[in-house]
């Protein structure tokens, strides 16, 4: 299984490095092939014996729009919702292409025809290899876009995993299962009344992260329950001089959000702000207004990160983020020193 998975991994990897020479070899194939046999259906060797200078830049026009709707990618446009350049770029190409047809015609060009006629078959060439020249562009263009698609949804699940090898390294660990188990073992020694709600804490969490391990979005409030079970889980294992403060709002309370990816954080803030002799705060804070998830940890540094011990998980969820919500998140870490605390503050516009 683990075999299969860095194969796959090996072969994402290796398409997103070919992906820039696919686009030349394409884009070669078309200039150099393509093109040149359309250009071919016109008697070409006639029109640049008559009139050399239209020929030249009719064919120079029709490169010029290949590339145009290459550069400017209409499909990503058209999901981004940004009509208003697709409809200004359009405008433009219509407009030249009219000036196109209004070129003046030698007389020299179908002299048995009235000039009527010529401008008229003249301007239903340029317009015939305006549509021809932009459909097989868009096309072109629209299967790059479904490629780009594929390969983004390919590499936000590659992520993911990573994302989730690092939640389990953190909290599915022998130390964390230590812990919890030697607090559960000590409430059933003491018959401590809140033995059967840490077991069913415990059992809740791990269910939860199981069960969750391939799907993209949850309910929000499903993610705050789980950090609530594993605050409340983290909280009987720590004395009076850890106080900690869990705070959760919502105004809907169908949002969703992908899984696991505030976990990191709070885990950090037990990992390195608890303490069992000195005084210290842990706040842990989510709320959702308006479609936007606000998030925020904050704690008392009471460990130090050891030399060389890598922040993984935390780069994991920016990558992650960086997939699942391009421009629409801030993540800030930052140490103060001064007050010797660590925080952590991340804004994700859901919708």
């Amino acid at each position: 299984m683990l075999l299969k998975k860095n194969k796959n991994k090996n072969t994402i990897h290796h398409t997103f490095t070919q992906y820039p020479q696919i686009i030349r070899y394409v884009d070669l194939l078309f200039c150099l092939i393509i093109l040149p046999l359309i250009i071919l259906l016109i008697p070409i060797d006639k029109w640049i014996k008559v009139q050399p200078f239209l020929s030249v830049t009719f064919i120079v026009y029709l490169y010029m729009l290949y590339f145009i709707y290459r550069k400017s990618n209409i499909p990503s446009l058209f999901l981004r919702k940004k009509y208003g350049h697709i409809a200004i770029l359009l405008a433009l190409l219509i407009l030249i292409t009219i000036l196109l047809t209004h070129f003046p015609i030698s007389d020299q060009i179908g002299s048995k025809l009235p000039i009527g006629l010529r401008r008229h078959l003249h301007a239903q060439t340029v317009w015939f290899y305006f549509l021809i020249v932009s459909g097989l562009s868009l096309a072109i263009e629209v299967a790059f876009e479904l490629f780009r698609q594929i390969l983004q949804k390919q590499e936000i699940e590659a992520e993911k995993n990573k994302a989730q090898l690092a939640v389990y390294k953190a909290q599915i660990n022998p130390h964390f299962l230590f812990n919890t188990l030697n607090t559960l073992y000590g409430l059933v020694i003491t018959k401590s009344d809140q033995t059967e709600s840490a077991f069913i804490k415990f059992s809740n969490i791990l269910k939860y992260m199981y069960d969750n391990t391939s799907i993209d979005k949850i309910d929000i409030n499903s993610e705050i329950e789980y950090i609530q079970q594993y605050v409340e889980l983290q909280k009987l294992r720590l004395n009076h001089h850890t106080k900690v403060i869990f705070e959760s709002r919502t105004d809907k309370e169908h949002v969703l959000i992908p899984p696991m990816i505030l976990i990191t954080f709070v885990e950090n803030a037990f990992k390195y702000g608890s303490s069992s002799s000195e005084d210290c705060t842990i706040l842990i804070r989510i709320i959702v207004e308006d479609g936007t998830l606000l998030f925020k940890t904050q704690n008392s540094i009471m460990k130090e990160k050891k030399s060389g011990e890598s922040s993984i998980g935390i780069e994991n969820c920016r990558k992650r983020l960086q997939l699942l919500y391009p421009g629409l998140f801030t993540l800030i870490t930052e140490r103060d020193n001064y007050k010797n605390e660590f925080l952590t503050r991340l804004t994700i516009q859901l919708s």
